[in-house]
């Protein structure tokens, strides 16, 4: 799965505070995830992550590069 940083997961299940969706702050053999809600940072190993992800949220940044 592709994950990269500054993407936003929305899980299956919601955090305590009730929010679903996590900001990725460390991608690598473990995610470091801060939660949207309440900003509780926690570590998890990436294939416990990558079983609650429902959605990849990622804004579309285009490098458009000058022919000049």
């Amino acid at each position: 799965m592709d994950i990269r940083l500054n993407d936003i997961l929305v899980m299956k299940k919601a955090h305590p505070c009730g929010e679903k969706r996590w900001l990725v702050l460390r991608t690598g053999a473990d995610f470091r995830l801060r939660c949207m809600g309440c900003g509780h940072e926690v570590m998890t190993p990436r294939f416990k992550a990558e079983k609650n992800i429902r959605q990849v949220l990622r804004e579309n940044i285009s490098t458009e590069t000058s022919g000049s």
